[in-house]
């Protein structure tokens, strides 16, 4: 959790290697993905940190940052609330993302297209995925279950079981284990050689 501006710097810096970007800054014309990323890491501290007369006195700010986050979730159609991803997030590209609020997802999670992480029957339970974990295009998943580390989840594939097998790929409806290659050649080598 974001609790001052070294824990927002550092949130960046990781969402930076882990979505292979040399340059924190995004571009001024496109680039509303990362655009998104760094309001949501922005929005995050103003929730955490900023209280009393300090939260009055940017008030302008928050505001405005409010409206640009909420203006981006809806471009890029993301539903990912706040103080839910670790650090080093990485969304590969816009398209549907739906985040249940009580989810928790561990460091250096890349998330595709298409991915619905959520509870089920009216439950507030929600997955807890842990880190180094890679969410191909489509898949979903749903309950109260928990992902181990290093694990890869293939397109399409809808896992309802906790899996606790970490460093293993899993595909298909209902999900199964498919091999033991763990996440890591899914996401960025940036993310295993930062010193």
């Amino acid at each position: 959790m974001i609790e001052s501006k070294k824990d927002l710097k550092e949130y960046i810096m990781c969402d930076a290697l882990a979505s292979r970007r040399e340059n924190i800054k995004p571009s001024l014309f496109g680039d509303e993905v990362w655009k998104f990323q760094r309001l949501l890491r922005k929005r995050e501290y103003e929730i955490n940190t900023l209280h009393g007369v300090k939260k009055l006195f940017l008030l302008p700010i928050i505001m405005v940052d409010k409206f640009r986050f909420h203006r981006l979730s809806l471009l890029l159609n993301f539903t990912i609330p706040l103080n839910v991803v670790g650090p080093g997030f990485s969304i590969a590209h816009p398209g549907t993302i739906v985040i249940n609020p009580e989810a928790r997802i561990g460091k250096n999670c890349r998330i595709q297209t298409g991915v619905t992480i959520g509870s089920t029957n009216g439950s507030e339970k929600a997955p807890r995925i842990g880190d180094n974990v890679f969410l191909g295009d489509g898949c979903k998943l749903i309950g109260d279950i928990t992902i181990a580390d290093d694990v890869a989840i293939g397109a399409n594939a809808v896992v309802v079981k906790s899996i606790d097998e970490p460093g293993t790929t899993w595909g298909g409806v209902p999900a199964r284990k498919i091999s033991d290659n763990n996440s890591h050649s899914c996401l960025s080598p940036l993310i295993f050689n930062k010193g």
